[in-house]
């Protein structure tokens, strides 16, 4: 019953581009160098300050696929002191996000995201999101955690849906400010 109203409400929804969506990356932002994000608040060049509050660090972009790392800090842990599964969903949606974007050049939102938690997360993670399928208006996306031993922590799986930019050209922080 949810699916079915999720999908209604996509192709309700949905925009159709000018030209098909595939996944090889059509466009990549001018800005696309991992290393010149390092001290901004932007990841493969799109602008979403919470990435950087999470300490999530952008790695590399090739082919659909995008690869991070997050380096845990005490406040990611959960009272077991392991990675708390926030912070791991937030690092797969984000694998998952950017890998959908360098794809179609546009920004995507997620419209459903399955986890699997496998194993404790420690230390430094490393994530790689991919781009299964690439449809029209929709992808379908696949993202999966590793510890540094390369042991599998968490995996997902996801829809992500392009969206037009803002017409305005509004930040999240001018959005907040100005509609609050």
């Amino acid at each position: 019953m949810i699916l079915t109203c999720v999908v209604r409400y996509a192709l309700r929804h949905s925009r159709r581009p000018a030209e098909p969506v595939t996944a090889t990356p059509r466009h990549v932002p001018a800005r696309c160098n991992p290393m010149d994000d390092r001290e901004t608040d932007t990841i493969f060049g799109a602008r979403i300050p919470f990435v950087r509050y999470c300490g999530i660090e952008a790695l590399e972009a090739a082919e659909g696929r995008t690869r991070l790392r997050l380096r845990l800090r005490p406040e990611h842990g959960n009272n077991l002191g392991i990675a708390h599964g926030g912070i791991l969903c937030t690092l797969l949606d984000v694998a998952l996000g950017t890998a959908a974007r360098l794809t179609v050049g546009a920004p995507v939102v997620t419209l459903d995201m399955q986890t699997r938690f496998l194993n404790p997360g420690r230390g430094t993670l490393t994530a790689e999101g991919r781009v299964v399928r690439a449809g029209s208006s929709v992808l379908f996306c696949e993202a999966e955690i590793r510890d540094e031993g390369g042991a599998l922590v968490a995996s997902a799986t996801g829809i992500l849906k392009t969206v037009a930019p803002r017409a305005d050209g509004a930040s999240a922080e001018q959005v907040t400010e100005t509609e609050r």
